[in-house]
């Protein structure tokens, strides 16, 4: 097999097609051979800026330096040694170091394992053996993961659910507030109280799970006095609070971890994504006490806290410290959203621009209803142009903007000239 065959994109897209599930969905028919922080180039030569990250993996960009040196230093040392047989010291650093930048009230403890998915389900876990209680409430637009558990925790049946029922039990959804849509704090928090009048006791219910910004759901943040008068009902009845950290942590939004823009500390909090810069890591952070609950053997898995990862993920500590990224995410989102804001007479199907720090989204209406189609058209254009970009939302009509927050100004600048031009087009 020649090299073209290897790196031409059209004859991967038909190999993969041929030899791959379709039940994965793939956004492009890009097959890079390179990636350097913001940019990624293709077998045949082409460049993109990357403003998908992973779906938000990179906030410190590809091959970081500093994260690539970690993870070759490691190397060098050892793979894996499973840590339930052979614990190693950087597992213990790294924990340490997240018990004391996690908003965590007390004394926290952690826990690593590999995917989001998984940090979600340990939280879980955690939560009912501490509690003694099944009940997980979730809300309607949330993600947590593609497992059957988390699968039930997600707040959206299409694409996640469709065809892979039953799934696992102790899960009720209420409505998480939206202004655009229409659905208030109040009505909220009304949806809630409604679950334990109709479907199960307040005193069975272990925990309340909920994104500080929803990710696939839209980037839409949680609205302060929402997070506030979850706090005071979790502690009203017993119930333990757990935020899904998984896509707003590590900077992205502005803050190490999204919970800080709120007075109000979850007791346990899951962790994954640009936590190792690229590699597969994840983990939960928690009340020391609450950590401890789970019978010893109870918690764990082969791969989890692989020594690779957890020395990508202290590299990744030190570069969000020393180059300031929570500030740099700052500067990033108010520049995305002033070009927006700049073409919102130009760009009648904008209906909203939101989000804290580089956690950005635009939102697309047309006469009332949810724009998709236009979406469509602007996603595929910038691709034209050499820009990739992700849509999200409960109705498919957001682009969401996860460039590294190490991104160069002039790259940054670049991608904004592509984003207006095809805004503009796509209005043609």
């Amino acid at each position: 097999m020649d090299r073209q065959t290897l790196i031409d994109n059209t004859s991967l897209a038909q190999r993969r097609r041929a030899a791959t599930s379709l039940g994965v969905g793939v956004a492009t028919d890009i097959y890079p051979v390179r990636a350097k922080n913001a940019e990624v180039w293709d077998g045949e030569g082409r460049r993109y800026i990357d403003f998908a990250a992973g779906i938000a993996v990179l906030n410190t960009g590809h091959l970081h330096p500093r994260v690539q040196a970690a993870a070759k230093a490691q190397l060098d040392q050892f793979s894996h040694t499973c840590y339930q047989v052979l614990p190693y010291a950087g597992y213990v650093e790294l924990a340490e170091r997240l018990n004391a930048l996690a908003p965590i009230e007390g004394p926290a403890k952690s826990l690593f394992v590999t995917t989001g998915a998984e940090a979600v389900e340990n939280a879980v876990k955690i939560a009912r053996a501490a509690t003694g209680r099944p009940g997980i409430i979730s809300f309607n637009g949330g993600f947590h993961g593609r497992t059957n558990l988390t699968m039930a925790l997600t707040g959206k049946v299409a694409p996640y659910k469709i065809g892979f029922g039953p799934l696992a039990g102790g899960v009720y959804h209420a409505a998480y507030p939206n202004a655009l849509h229409g659905i208030s704090c109040a009505d909220a928090l009304a949806s809630v109280e409604a679950l334990f009048k109709y479907d199960i006791a307040a005193q069975e219910v272990a925990a309340i799970l909920i994104e500080p910004v929803q990710g696939e759901g839209g980037f839409v943040p949680a609205p302060a006095e929402f997070m506030h008068a979850l706090r005071a009902l979790c502690d009203r009845h017993g119930i333990l609070l757990i935020a899904d950290e998984v896509q707003s942590g590590f900077a992205r939004t502005g803050k190490l971890f999204a919970m800080e823009y709120f007075d109000v500390k979850p007791d346990l909090m899951c962790i994954a994504k640009s936590l190792a810069g690229g590699l597969p890591l994840s983990g939960v952070v928690g009340r020391a006490a609450l950590m401890d609950a789970p019978v010893v053997g109870g918690l764990g898995g082969t791969y989890g806290g692989n020594p690779v990862a957890i020395a990508a993920a202290l590299a990744v500590l030190d570069v969000i410290e020393d180059e300031d990224l929570c500030r740099r995410a700052d500067a990033i989102g108010a520049r995305i959203k002033a070009r927006l804001g700049a073409l919102a007479a130009r760009v009648p199907q904008i209906a909203d621009v939101r989000g804290p720090g580089a956690m950005v989204a635009v939102e697309f209406m047309q006469d009332g209803e949810p724009a998709q189609a236009f979406l469509g058209r602007v996603k595929a254009r910038a691709l034209e142009l050499g820009l990739i970009l992700l849509s999200c939302g409960v109705y498919g009509n957001v682009i969401r903007f996860l460039c590294p927050l190490t991104i160069e100004d002039t790259v940054l600048e670049e991608a904004l000239d592509i984003l207006e031009r095809s805004l503009l087009d796509a209005g043609e």
